[in-house]
């Protein structure tokens, strides 16, 4: 198990049973499920969770980012548009 994918489940577990999300709390809980990870990964999700909370980031999944999609449509005119503004190239003699 990768160690973001480890304190991504102690952060959820340790939120759902109302604790404080912290790095101790994280790397207890991971190594209790005899998961061992790098040490840095619990104090990044531990400073991250303190700025935004685990429901918050619940709440919001799939929510912001926007203006991604919705160029596919047109269908066949674009390549003849694009074809039509082309400059010919020049004749060389």
């Amino acid at each position: 198990m990768s160690g973001d994918l480890a304190c991504t489940y102690a952060a959820l577990i340790l939120s759902d049973d109302g604790q404080e999300v912290t790095a101790d709390k994280m790397d207890a809980l991971i190594k209790g499920a005899g998961v061992s990870v790098e040490p840095y990964w619990a104090m990044l999700f531990a400073k991250f969770l303190a700025t935004k909370s685990v429901d918050e980031l619940v709440a919001n999944v799939g929510a912001g980012g926007g203006g991604g999609g919705g160029g596919g449509g047109g269908g066949g005119a674009a390549p003849a548009a694009a074809a039509a503004a082309a400059p010919e190239p020049e004749e060389e003699e």
